[in-house]
């Protein structure tokens, strides 16, 4: 496998850098924060501006359609300068599904309106009693003229804003779907959840929410290829939240001076942060490796879990040895440092831990399933 860059997608990671790098500061976002819900939408119109929030959606809906692995570029971006806008759910869980699995009608309304940053889109993946995102707890019974859904998502990002959400549920064959469901519709229910990264999340309730036939845009291989995506592109923004903290740790190592040195000249200091760049190194090996199977479309379940793996263990060690290294201004709230531990932590356990990766891992490897590296 090659991982090098096309021309485009170095355009693309270029022109993403520049934008959040100009807009998305640390006073900026501060006073982002202090709105509710948390969206930049100013910044989000420039990314729609500058053709970056369609570059994994098709020509023929107003998107760039470069792929999958273009998208992570951007989605690292956004984790490298913690930006608050929905890009992870809007790109990777709406728009994606929607352009595999989703109807004309549905693509034609939709998909545009994400380009052109006027539609926020989301998926509903996450409940309490799963760990699998393809084996939801959430019902859709069919009552002959559509679905009706019953259950409850927890943790929906960026729910509040959402215009659609995409809802994982079983049918009552037991098999996996997706289905496209509107935040008024009868009998759904949003409630503002509290996280580690203040972004905003939701609490979605489903009572017999009634959905006519079309709103099913997937089966469980669908949802199996959500999950895989969605997993990924998650590690792409762990790994742009772990790459600048990890930098900014180094900066200060540099300016930072005790006993008449550097702190980054002590040894203990040289350790702590080449243990957090060999698993940032890991990070990104793992996580584009993921995303290159995905974008040629082989068997690539394994190589998520892998990459997920690492997202999970490196980014937390990566955030707690940036802040361990920056002392005591590393918790200071008006220091950007804090936002990307924050970060660090909720990517961390979002779409499965580092444990349950690892039971997933030790389950395909005793069954001899796990993909070798190419």
């Amino acid at each position: 496998m090659d991982f090098s860059l096309t021309e485009e997608q170095s355009t693309v990671r270029e022109l993403a850098r520049k934008i959040l790098e100009d807009l998305a500061s640390n006073d900026r976002i501060r006073q982002v924060e202090a709105e509710e819900p948390v969206f930049d939408r100013d910044l989000w119109r420039e990314l729609a501006k500058a053709n970056l929030l369609g570059v994994a959606i098709g020509e023929k809906h107003g998107g760039n359609g470069l792929g999958f692995f273009t998208l992570c570029l951007l989605l690292e971006e956004i984790g490298r300068s913690v930006a608050p806008v929905p890009a992870l759910a809007t790109l990777a869980l709406g728009a994606l599904p929607l352009e595999q699995g989703a109807g004309d009608a549905a693509k034609q309304r939709w998909l545009p309106a994400v380009a052109s940053g006027e539609a926020v889109l989301t998926a509903a993946l996450q409940e309490a009693g799963s760990d699998d995102p393809t084996r939801p707890l959430t019902e859709a019974h069919s009552d002959g003229q559509g679905f009706r859904l019953s259950g409850e998502k927890i943790l929906v990002p960026a729910a509040q804003l959402a215009d659609a959400i995409l809802v994982s549920a079983r049918t009552s064959e037991g098999k996996g779907g997706l289905f496209l469901a509107e935040p008024d519709a009868k009998g759904l229910t949003l409630e503002h959840q509290q996280t580690t990264d203040r972004q905003p999340h939701a609490r979605l309730r489903l009572d017999a929410v009634p959905l006519s036939a079309d709103a099913r845009i997937g089966d469980s291989a669908t949802l199996a290829w959500l999950t895989d995506r969605a997993t990924t592109a998650l590690c792409a923004v762990q790994l742009g939240v772990s790459e600048r903290a990890l930098a900014m740790t180094a900066e200060y190592g540099v300016e930072r001076v005790q006993f008449d040195r550097p702190i980054g000249s002590f040894q203990a200091v040289h350790q702590r942060a080449a243990d957090a760049y060999i698993l940032l190194e890991a990070m990104r090996l793992t996580t584009w490796d993921a995303a290159w199977r995905l974008e040629a479309g082989e068997a690539a379940s394994g190589a998520v879990e892998v990459a997920k793996y690492w997202a999970a263990e490196g980014g937390q060690f990566v955030g707690y040895a940036a802040q361990h290294l920056h002392g005591g201004i590393g918790i200071d709230v008006d220091y950007p440092l804090h936002r990307y531990y924050l970060w660090a932590k909720q990517n961390e356990l979002s779409l499965g831990s580092a444990p349950v990766q690892l039971e997933r891992i030790g389950a395909r490897l005793a069954e001899g399933e796990l993909a070798q590296p190419s």
